[in-house]
């Protein structure tokens, strides 16, 4: 199995061919480590906090198997046709020689995962008697009583222990062979099913670093521990939200608003007021694009909109239904959304610099020379924001900043990125705003 693996991965590397799909922001930090662990052959943990991809990740090895190999038909542990190690295929492969019924599983179909939770047991992972078949008038020394278990019904594939410091102790005695013996043992019979398992588990560094939550023995086993982290820059964080979110919501969400949420999450994983042992979740910035685009395309519904595209205002609902996902300090407790929305308008001035620093606003800071005031809110349709606001002059260069290119000059781009210079211009304090009950109001 590890040198089937071994083999792939060193033509995919030859070719130049992507090893790892749909994996952001880890081709220079986490890739190496993996690709080496896999071509030493080596079991190996990945350890991070939640939301580091460290499942998907373990769920893009299987990529690197053949696509297709052969198993002896009916066998539960994927026996190969030329070297059975279970009871019934090895009197088959005697009874039936070259004639041995076999199939063909696809990669997909050899990969088992199991999250470690407390409740899991030896007979879950190894296995057990089965008592159906003892009641059927079989012998209980019949090894084919036995009742296989995820790990074995995995052979000759990938096996994925989730969360693995959650697993009692007891129950993590029962994967040192599977480790390092490569078999397994049941019940106490007279049975030693040597497996061909390639062993991936995954934990947070908290849990794992704990005293007796993972055993010295199992920890000595594992041949390699990658530790994986959160996008380091905001282009993978971009990334990454526009891959992960839901697309079929029914609203277009403008790059400079994606760059928003992503400075955003950054933000609240650098917060002092954050608990940074629990970490903030890549799920928190796909959460926070997918509610901003449910929060346009109800106000599309409502106002009777042709097209649903996000603005500014969508986002202030982020903070209300994100904040559950993010462990603050003891101390700031109360204080949560109070936090949340100053990270997310730091995180809006920050886009605004970088995608309209320099820019000549004077078309709309005039619209407020003579005391005019402009009203928005999250039903305000883009047609009446616009024709509240009038003629701007340069707005469609102000769209050609923020990324809006051909095929973006509908009324819903054209007010989000007014908007957006508007809120920019409030936060550079070249405005004032004022806001009530979902709705904002901007005055000079």
């Amino acid at each position: 199995m590890k040198a089937e693996v071994r083999a792939n991965l060193l033509a995919k590397l030859r070719a130049g061919e992507p090893r790892f799909p749909g994996i952001v922001g880890f081709d220079e930090t986490v890739l190496p480590h993996l690709e080496r662990a896999l071509l030493a052959g080596h079991d190996l943990v990945l350890l991070g906090e939640r939301g580091q991809g460290k499942t998907r990740l373990i769920r893009t090895v299987t990529g690197l198997l053949d696509e297709w190999t052969p198993v002896v038909e009916g066998c539960e542990i994927n026996d190969h046709p030329y070297a059975p190690v279970c009871t019934r295929c090895r009197t088959l492969a005697r009874e039936l020689g070259e004639e041995l019924p076999i199939a063909w599983k696809h990669r997909d179909e050899r990969y088992g995962e199991k999250l470690a939770t407390p409740d899991t047991s030896v007979g879950d992972l190894i296995g057990d008697i089965d008592p159906i078949k003892i009641a059927e008038g079989r012998t209980l020394g019949d090894p084919e009583t036995v009742h296989y278990g995820l790990v074995p019904r995995t052979n000759r594939g990938v096996f994925s222990v989730n969360e693995l410091p959650d697993l009692a102790e007891r129950i993590q005695v029962s994967l040192l062979n599977v480790l390092e013996e490569r078999d397994i043992q049941v019940r106490g019979y007279n049975l030693r099913l040597p497996l061909d398992i390639l062993l991936i588990a995954s934990a947070n560094p908290e849990d794992y670093t704990n005293r007796g939550r993972i055993i010295t023995p199992l920890k000595d086993r594992f041949g390699a521990e990658i530790r994986t982290h959160y996008p380091l820059t905001v282009e993978d964080e971009l990334t990454l939200i526009r891959q992960e979110s839901v697309p079929d919501i029914g609203a277009d969400i403008p790059e400079h608003l994606v760059e928003v949420i992503a400075r955003f999450t950054r933000l609240v994983r650098e917060s002092t007021a954050v608990d940074a042992r629990s970490g903030v979740s890549a799920r928190f910035s796909i959460a926070a694009a997918e509610t901003a685009a449910a929060s346009a395309v109800r106000r599309s519904a409502i106002a009777g909109e042709e097209q649903a595209v996000t603005r500014v205002v969508d986002l202030a609902c982020v903070v209300h239904s994100l904040r559950g996902k993010v462990e603050f300090e003891v101390s700031e407790e109360g204080r949560e959304t109070e936090i949340l929305a100053h990270l997310l308008r730091r995180a809006t001035a920050e886009t605004f610099r970088n995608r309209l620093g320099g820019a000549d606003l004077s078309a709309v800071t005039d619209k407020f020379a003579e005391g005019g005031q402009v009203e928005s809110g999250e039903l305000v349709p883009a047609g009446e924001l616009l024709h509240r606001m009038g003629p701007v002059t340069g707005l469609a260069k102000i769209m050609s900043r923020l990324g809006m290119g051909a095929g973006e000059e509908s009324p819903g781009h054209a007010a989000a990125a007014l908007e957006f210079a508007l809120e920019g211009l409030y936060l550079m304090r070249r405005l004032s705003k004022e806001d009530l009950e979902g709705t904002a109001v901007y005055r000079t």
